[in-house]
């Protein structure tokens, strides 16, 4: 509930701060007074833009601030949700500023209009007869009947199931959108993988190839080399390993006479060793050296076929070609499982389909279920109020189509006069019979359903003296539940009130302002006796005050 407002440099009002109260607050004031500007300065609050043009002083910033007690109002979700700190008094509050621009705070965190606006629709509900509109929308009458039906859990269930439901279609397109064009390639991609399967690829093969194929092309050239080494290394008398010997056996005859000559003939020896080992590895080299064109040919083939597939996959070596044909494999393979990934996405929408259709049944059940009290309901009220042939013919039939609020399909027909034919309401209700059939559904829903704060703003605007009195009835049945505000000009409707407040205009310093004061229980009794016969009050007036206070 809205337990204070303060308002600064705003329009005709200089600085005003008002605290108010639960249950039924009137609003009074001439035509002309600013209680328009009163409300203007609320939707502030509420997230509507704002205009500098607003500014009383246009040198100075304008501030409002509401608090607002929120401890029932089961807000939590949304604070988190939308990032504000969460108090169960919490307060709200506008700038504008000389420059123009605008800021909003909630508990003096800084928030954007969006976001305010969200948190202002579960505050304040502002109700005059130019916004009955919101009445003859589809999502608002379905709104009414999930309220009675106490949908609220099952609604959030079929939301999320709904939510999980559209994934999942998303998900299924997409599968197929990647099959069509996957069967596109998958010819393609299945010839470049046969390919690469039948090269054998081994990581690191290309240079053992190429090695090989270098020894193979050269292979008599290699074995005369290898033959010229193994005459210069091994033959009798002038062979490197003879002097080696003769060199070795005369420094060894040396080595017993100093330390230093002993390191001689150690290094020889190692030289002999190693050269020795050399001529044996010649040796066996040169026999495993045959000539084999076949080998050749065979290594000579491998060789272009990789260096095809690298200039064909503009690879730089074997493992690259190997990484393509994994790539291809996965490709492939998924083009060819796909058709189990897809049924296997069918099943699991057909299955979330079932869930859905079981909730939305539910929903449907619930409905219908109170569709009959909710008619009952609003056809008494409005014959209270004037509307004694007033009827309604509601009913919801299940379709085949998933809505964003089950399956339902909603006609809401209305009928104000006897034998007359029945209609949606914008084309079967005049403004005036809006104004009392939002009533009459704002009433009917304090009694199932946590409503906002909600502000009737003249809705009372046409109507007789006993029908007034009726809606103030309503009014204060109302507010035994929730916070109302009524902003009216009729004394049947004032005099209801648990508060009253008027809104007045006076000169200051030669400059108009516009104040609201709350009225004492005398100050109240004059307000109204003003209401029923004007300035210049009666006896009989004042009386008359006394009596609806009484």
């Amino acid at each position: 509930m809205l337990t204070s407002l303060s308002i600064k440099n705003y329009a005709l009002i200089d600085n005003l701060q008002v605290n108010f109260n639960d249950g039924l607050s009137i609003i009074t004031g001439e035509t002309g007074a600013g209680k328009s500007i009163l409300l203007g300065g609320l939707s502030l609050i509420l997230g509507k833009r704002a205009d500098l043009s607003s500014l009383k002083d246009n040198t100075q910033k304008c501030i409002i601030e509401a608090v607002f007690n929120i401890a029932n109002y089961n807000l939590k979700a949304l604070f988190e949700a939308e990032d504000f700190d969460y108090e169960p008094q919490t307060i709200i509050r506008r700038e504008i500023l000389p420059s123009g621009k605008s800021r909003a705070f909630v508990n003096d965190s800084p928030v954007n209009l969006n976001s305010l606006q969200l948190l202002g629709e579960r505050l304040i509900d502002v109700h005059s007869q130019h916004q009955t509109l919101q009445l003859t929308s589809n999502d608002f009458q379905f709104q009414v009947i999930d309220g009675l039906a106490n949908n609220t859990n099952v609604l959030e269930t079929y939301k999320l199931e709904l939510k999980s439901f559209k994934k999942l279609k998303k998900e299924l397109k997409a599968l197929l959108d990647f099959q069509a064009e996957a069967i596109k390639e998958h010819d393609y991609n299945s010839f470049l993988l046969n390919e690469l399967v039948e090269a054998n690829l081994i990581d690191g093969e290309l240079k053992t190839l190429e090695e090989e194929y270098e020894t193979l092309n050269n292979i008599e050239n290699i074995k005369e080399k290898f033959g010229e080494a193994y005459q210069l290394l091994g033959e009798e008398e002038i062979g490197i390993l003879s002097n080696l010997t003769t060199l070795k056996n005369t420094l060894q005859k040396l080595s017993t006479y100093s330390s230093k000559y002993e390191d001689l003939y150690n290094r020889v020896n190692s030289s002999f060793i190693e050269i020795d080992d050399v001529f044996t590895e010649i040796d066996a080299l040169q026999d495993d050296l045959d000539l084999d064109p076949m080998r050749l040919e065979v290594v000579d083939a491998k060789l272009k076929t990789l260096h095809n597939l690298m200039q064909k996959h503009l690879a730089s070596d074997v493992s690259e070609l190997i990484d393509i044909k994994n790539n291809l494999e996965k490709k492939v393979s998924i083009t060819e499982n796909l058709d189990d990934t897809i049924n296997k996405k069918q099943l699991e929408i057909s299955l979330k389909e079932n869930e859905l259709n079981a909730i939305s049944k539910t929903i449907h059940d619930k409905r219908l279920e109170v569709i009959p009290e909710l008619k009952k309901q609003l056809e008494t009220i409005l014959e209270s109020l004037g509307m004694p042939n007033a009827q309604f013919k509601i009913d919801v039939i299940l379709s085949d189509e998933f809505f964003a609020n089950g399956k339902d399909e909603l006609s809401f027909l209305f009928s104000a006069n006897k034998g007359g034919q029945f209609n949606e309401l914008k084309k079967a209700a005049s403004g005036g019979e809006l104004s009392r059939i939002m009533l009459a559904i704002k009433s009917i829903l304090s009694n199932y359903i946590q409503l906002p704060t909600i502000m009737f703003d003249e809705i009372d605007t046409g109507v007789s003296g006993e029908i007034s009195n009726k809606m103030g009835d309503i009014m204060l049945q109302m507010s035994k539940t929730m916070q109302v505000f009524s902003i009216t000009h009729l004394p049947q409707i004032a005099a209801k009130g648990h508060s009253h407040f008027k809104v007045y205009k006076e000169d200051v310093n030669d400059v108009t302002q516009t104040n609201l004061v709350k009225l004492n229980h005398d100050e109240r009794i004059v307000e109204i006796a003003q209401m029923l016969g004007g300035i210049e009050m009666s006896s009989s007036a004042i009386a008359h005050a006394k009596e609806l206070l009484n």
